[in-house]
């Protein structure tokens, strides 16, 4: 048999898992070459206990080698250009070739599409952001909180409502609660709209429960950082004393330069395969648009990127082997909401359901968020199997009578 080379394109959930998958499904004669921007990954699911001071920066980052199997080859460099016709990948300092290419460079920010974003808000997305807003809750003493979805679509369709609840918990262990009005301003009807009605009712009322507002169907113009207001298109403006805001997104521009993106620039794939429109390239994750039975994305989140991570590594493997029959993902998924005071939500369910996302209630309580503690454990290599978590969330899920995510 031939050596292949299988090239991946990103370190993020998607990429570190594929390779590790494959690391295990092909034989050492196969290439597994990892390429990624950054020496550094960031767990993304604990940026916001850094920014309540549940974790410091240190704690959820690793060196990417550190996470990745020994016979992965990690090359830092920068993707430039796609050669899908020759079957090869330009970087800044090289050129790739491949057998098969998985692309999993997830989505950007880009605060700067929104004016005065930069220079009025802290994000809840990045390091810098989140370790921003812990700084300025140190000196906080109240006022006008504004927790803003600033375009669709975004990645973590929770980590809105997870930052306002974070936030509320913050300033009531503090005292401070009776002189803060925590509110949220969305383009969304609803939060979390792609996992179906119920879950943004139940959302929804986590939020009245704390008496945080609720601002839907809301189109970011621009913010001004001198006068702290934001400006929708249906000319409300709001004052606000504190800014927590999810920056705009955007496609690699690499991925929006080449055939295989949609007029947006995200990659359409086979929702199952994760095939896209040329052979022997897949893309996963966050770079991807899937359309579910209801009109609406797939969210992007790093479970449903790890789970097409894995279909996709086996159906390569299987392929290298002599196999013509893709492992196809199901569209299983599930997601924390963290609500302060050691607690979580968490749901898990069936996105590819008809018609509807089949995505039962969340369940709440302390369990679920030492289950995040789990999860977090096990992603950064602190102890905890892939095994041991996968018993502790079935063995939760069956208590709870919830779909088990694994």
């Amino acid at each position: 048999m031939a050596a292949r080379t299988i090239l991946i394109l990103g370190g993020g959930v998607g990429g570190i898992v594929t390779a590790n998958a494959l690391s295990s499904l092909v034989d050492s004669e196969h290439r597994i070459v990892l390429v990624e921007r950054e020496s550094q990954y960031t767990f993304s699911p604990s940026l916001l206990w850094v920014m309540v001071g549940w974790r410091r920066p240190d704690q959820i980052t690793r060196g990417l080698h550190q996470l990745v199997h020994h016979r992965v080859q990690v090359i830092q460099d920068e993707v430039q250009e796609l050669d899908l016709d020759g079957n090869r990948v330009n970087t800044s300092t090289a050129t790739i070739d491949y057998d098969y290419l998985v692309i999993a460079l997830g989505a950007g920010l880009a605060p700067e599409l929104t004016p005065g974003f930069n220079e009025a808000a802290l994000s809840s997305y990045d390091l810098t952001g989140v370790t921003g807003v812990n700084s300025a809750l140190q000196d906080f003493e109240g006022g006008h909180v504004a927790v803003l979805v600033s375009g669709l679509p975004y990645k973590c369709p929770a980590a809105p409502y997870e930052t306002a609840l974070l936030l509320d918990d913050y300033f009531r262990r503090h005292d401070i609660r009776g002189r803060c009005e925590t509110a949220i301003y969305t383009p969304e009807v609803l939060p979390m709209g792609s996992a179906g009605e119920p879950m943004g009712q139940a959302v929804l009322s986590m939020l009245q429960d704390r008496d945080i507002a609720y601002n839907p169907e809301l189109n970011l113009t621009h913010i001004e950082p001198f006068k702290k207001e934001l400006h929708f298109s249906n000319h409300e403006s709001v004052p606000f004393e504190l800014l927590v805001g999810v920056p705009p997104h955007r496609p690699p521009q690499v991925v929006k330069q080449s055939p295989l993106s949609n007029e947006a620039g995200w990659i359409p794939v086979n929702k199952s395969t994760l095939q896209t429109n040329v052979e022997n390239v897949f893309a996963i994750g966050d770079v991807t648009t899937i359309s579910l039975a209801n009109g609406k994305p797939l969210p992007k989140a790093g479970v449903f990127a790890e789970g097409q991570a894995r279909a996709v590594a086996q159906s390569i493997a299987g392929d290298i082997q002599g196999s013509r029959t893709p492992t196809e993902f199901d569209g299983l998924g599930f997601c924390w909401i963290e609500t302060g005071a050691g607690s979580a939500g968490f749901a898990s369910g069936h996105f590819y359901d008809e018609p509807e996302p089949l995505v039962p209630l969340p369940r709440s309580g302390k369990l679920w968020h030492w289950g995040k503690i789990m999860f977090e454990k096990y992603w950064l290599g602190q102890g905890i199997s892939r095994e041991l978590y996968r018993l502790g969330l079935n063995v939760g899920s069956k208590i709870l009578g919830i779909p088990s995510p694994l």
